[in-house]
């Protein structure tokens, strides 16, 4: 982007003549030599082909959806004219439940902000009915075009422009353009600190600091290789269970969405129930990574944790916590130990928000597809991982108008730096995923589902078959979950050959985990009735009202084993390397090697 000094007295001018150059450099960023916007453009021209061939089909149920639509935006007319005589006149057109998009009051007391607003709603009903009544749709393309449509609707929102937004509109002209000017300047920044999609501050990165503000559990590194650091934290009790706890978080994040501040601290409240508590801390991997695949995460980094920890304290056996992905990899790290005819070595197993049956990947299945999954592939060969920042905006485009839209409004219209939050803080700190990796993920879990076939995954010469898994398991799951849908989490559980037990946490993927007893904010779901599906699931369920944690507690209880003295830190043979964080964290992208 060419730089440009904006000075002077007439910041409106600059505004305008900085947008003629933004958004043809954001065009050239995101359309350029890239792959899998060719792809992603290819298949949505395809769909979208399918999709007027199946309305051609459909004459008479395509004229009564626009007899609809002009019915309704005629009386929305009607409704606005009433409105300009009679201010109190309500509005025909509600917003959509938990939209906040409209909530200044101008959007519904001006008669021609509510008009727009309520024209604008009516389309966007009218043209997502139209997607879901046309017969003669494949499913997938179904699914597909929904997220797209609901991508561009969302993207001329009337909210998201100066001059169809009467906030916007009355503070750009109270600080005479100053507000851009400022909005300016945060772009420029994040257009920077992108890759190919521009990524959206969500919080001051200036806010928060390893290690000071957040990570900071009194630990210390115990071990390191060219995969993961493991971290060792010291004991907050007099005496500890016999048995150690592994926490494997997800490898596409960082681990400290487990160890936050003070207050919201998982690590830090399972070490004060008296765990011995290890955490993985995966490398963020760059282009000389680029060959590390899954079977090096779990040689090198589960099994190789595992092994550690026997050493530092003499047992064998551990008990594990596995987060989203890491879950998968511990479930698959457990099904070569019975392929080996190895020894177990995980006592208990808890998987947190974790996919094994693939057939239901939530929204990001719109994505799951032979040309998009090989331009994917493509790309990251080419660069040598999947870059992190790609992957945030992906999944931030998963809930657009939370996660993406309402920080570029206030960000770059409003002039404004977000508040300070941790959580949206380590959303934003990205992490890579090697180019082998991120095959294997894409193409063998997500686009063939061959985890749940048995012997389909092999790591090395074993093929690995999850009935196999005997381990006593337990599973949560959260209600509003978009990342890995509940139903679909719940599903995978029935392909492990164990006792498992089930948990419906309320909130989300991150929220529903990260929910500590004491704020007492979410509760969760229990039953133990066959799981047949589940709607039926949830129908036989009772609701308890705290935190999963307290009740994890109790069941994992009968595997922790006997109390013994506080352990100390590390051990002859693995000494502390540094204290926790540790390294590894630390890292920010872009990588440098």
């Amino acid at each position: 982007m060419q730089q440009e000094t904006y000075q002077g007295s007439d910041p409106l001018r600059q505004f305008f003549q900085w947008n003629e150059t933004m958004w043809a450099d954001m065009q050239r960023a995101s359309l350029g030599d890239n792959p899998v916007t060719r792809a992603l453009s290819e298949v949505n021209a395809q769909d979208l082909n399918t999709f007027y061939n199946a309305v051609a089909n459909n004459p008479v149920r395509l004229l009564d959806i626009q007899m609809q639509w002009w019915q309704g935006q005629l009386a929305i007319c009607q409704n606005s004219m009433a409105k300009s005589l009679d201010r109190e006149a309500g509005s025909l057109i509600a917003d959509p439940p938990g939209d906040r998009r409209f909530q200044h009051k101008s959007w519904k007391e001006d008669p021609h902000f509510d008009f727009l607003r309520q024209s604008y709603l009516h389309f966007a009903q009218s043209l997502t009915r139209t997607l879901e009544v046309v017969e003669g749709l494949p499913e997938p393309v179904r699914q597909r075009l929904h997220f797209f449509f609901r991508q561009t609707i969302n993207a001329l929102s009337p909210t998201n422009f100066i001059w169809s937004n009467p906030e916007l509109l009355h503070r750009t002209l109270e600080e005479k353009g100053a507000n851009l000017v400022k909005g300016i300047e945060l772009f420029q920044e994040d257009l920077a600190a992108s890759a190919n999609l521009l990524k959206i501050r969500m919080t001051r990165q200036s806010a928060f600091e390893l290690g000071r503000d957040l990570a900071t559990t009194p630990g210390e590194v115990v071990f390191r290789n060219d995969v993961f650091e493991l971290i060792q934290y010291g004991a907050s009790t007099d005496t500890v269970f016999k048995t150690p706890l592994l926490v494997i978080p997800p490898f596409i994040n960082k681990f400290y969405i487990l160890d936050l501040k003070e207050q919201n601290s998982l690590v830090r409240w399972l070490r004060d129930q008296g765990h011995t508590v290890f955490i993985m801390s995966w490398r963020n991997p760059g282009k000389e990574q680029a060959s590390i695949g899954f079977q090096d995460l779990i040689h090198a980094g589960t099994m190789e944790a595992v092994r550690v920890i026997e050493q530092i304290t003499g047992e064998k056996e551990v008990n594990a916590v596995g987060y989203c992905i890491g879950g998968t990899l511990l479930a698959s790290t457990m099904a070569l130990y019975a392929a080996r005819r190895m020894k177990p070595r995980i006592k208990s197993a808890t998987f947190l928000t974790t996919l094994l049956d693939f057939t239901q990947p939530g929204e990001v299945g719109v994505f799951i597809n032979e040309p998009v999954v090989s331009a994917m592939e493509q790309m990251n060969d080419a660069q040598g991982f999947f870059d992190g920042r790609q992957m945030a905006v992906t999944f931030s485009l998963l809930r657009e108008n939370s996660l993406y839209w309402n920080y570029y409004i206030d960000n770059y219209l409003k002039g404004e730096e977000p508040a300070d939050f941790d959580i949206l803080y380590w959303n934003s700190d990205s992490t890579n995923l090697s180019a082998t990796c991120a095959s294997f993920l894409l193409r063998e879990l997500y686009l063939n589902n061959r985890l749940s076939q048995p012997g389909e995954v092999k790591v090395g010469n074993f093929g690995i078959d999850l009935s196999k898994v005997k381990t006593p398991s337990y599973f949560l799951s959260t209600r509003e979950d978009h990342i890995a849908l509940w139903d679909a989490t719940f599903k995978g559980s029935r392909l492990l050959g164990c006792e498992t037990t089930l948990v419906l946490g309320e909130s989300g993927h991150v929220a529903g985990v990260v929910n500590p007893p004491a704020k007492n904010k979410y509760g969760y779901w229990l039953s133990e009735q066959p799981f047949e599906s589940a709607e039926q699931w949830l129908a036989a369920a009772r609701r308890e009202a705290g935190s999963w944690w307290t009740h994890w507690q109790q069941w994992v209880s009968p595997h922790v084993g006997d109390s013994i003295p506080a352990r100390t830190i590390g051990s002859e043979e693995c000494p502390a390397l540094m204290p926790a964080p540790g390294r590894y964290v630390r890292q920010t992208l872009p990588v440098e090697e």
